[in-house]
């Protein structure tokens, strides 16, 4: 399995065999996260791997999820740096997926151990991962998610790999199954829209979710063998279609 047929496998888990991985799988962990760039690689970001195996590191989500392991997401505070940090750990819980772990985003759970802070990083958010109880995979049919032809306005008839790429942002996992993001699609381009709740500006999670959903589209991308080039258009900005918000455009470059 590759990451780009983990798009289409991967689920979130919350139940967990408390077993160890091998020091060499952690270590993997953090050379494929050095590796990874990210949709700004102007802001700067660090991971830690807290061992929970003992049971001990009383890192609980409110839903009560414990996991042998628990890795911890920290950042520069910049413009974006949400959405840099959700396409980073999508990245990673793929290449989790992978390997054969489970993984599930952990939202307001801070280390209870150590300082929330990375020297001049702030924490962000908590990723539990580990060996699953149960199936860590299920088939994409089996995914609640909305039709496509409830999020998508097409301008123009999708070629093949459009409709690759458009089926991969629609798997995206989000905040509450929110799956906020809404498309007008057109021959070689897609311009991305946020629904509007009721604010004017995407909240801290809503900008995370829609760095989930870039990170399904570039890797899909690089599977095709497509430039694809994340742009913001400055002619759309003020285009917003009725209660939605305009965020980014996906192009293919020729």
């Amino acid at each position: 399995m590759n990451l780009y047929e983990a798009i289409f496998l991967r689920k979130s888990v919350r139940s967990y065999e408390m077993e160890a991985v091998s020091n060499e799988l952690l270590q993997e962990i953090r050379d494929f996260y050095s590796q990874i760039e990210g949709l700004n690689p102007g802001i700067r970001t660090d991971i830690s791997i807290i061992d929970n195996t003992n049971g001990k590191n009383k890192i609980m989500h409110l839903l009560g999820i414990k996991a042998p392991y628990y890795l911890v997401f920290y950042s520069e505070e910049k413009d974006l740096a949400q959405m840099n940090a959700g396409y980073i750990l999508e990245q990673l819980g793929l290449f989790l997926c992978t390997r054969g772990l489970g993984t599930c985003f952990l939202g307001n759970v801070k280390p209870k151990l150590g300082n929330p802070h990375k020297g001049n990083l702030k924490f962000v958010i908590t990723m539990a991962f580990g060996k699953s109880k149960g199936a860590y995979t299920r088939k994409a049919v089996e995914a609640r998610r909305m039709d496509l032809k409830d999020l998508c306005v097409y301008k123009e008839v999708p070629r093949q790999w459009m409709k690759q790429l458009l089926e991969a942002a629609r798997l995206a996992p989000s905040s509450m199954n929110s799956q906020p993001w809404r498309f007008v699609v057109y021959d070689n381009r897609i311009h991305v829209f946020a629904k509007k709740h009721n604010m004017n500006h995407l909240g801290r999670y809503e900008e995370m979710n829609f760095g989930i959903m870039f990170s399904h589209l570039m890797v899909v991308a690089e599977e095709l063998w497509l430039d694809v080039d994340l742009i913001r258009l400055e002619d759309i900005t003020h285009k917003n279609f009725p209660n939605n918000q305009y965020v980014l455009s996906a192009i293919l470059r020729t």
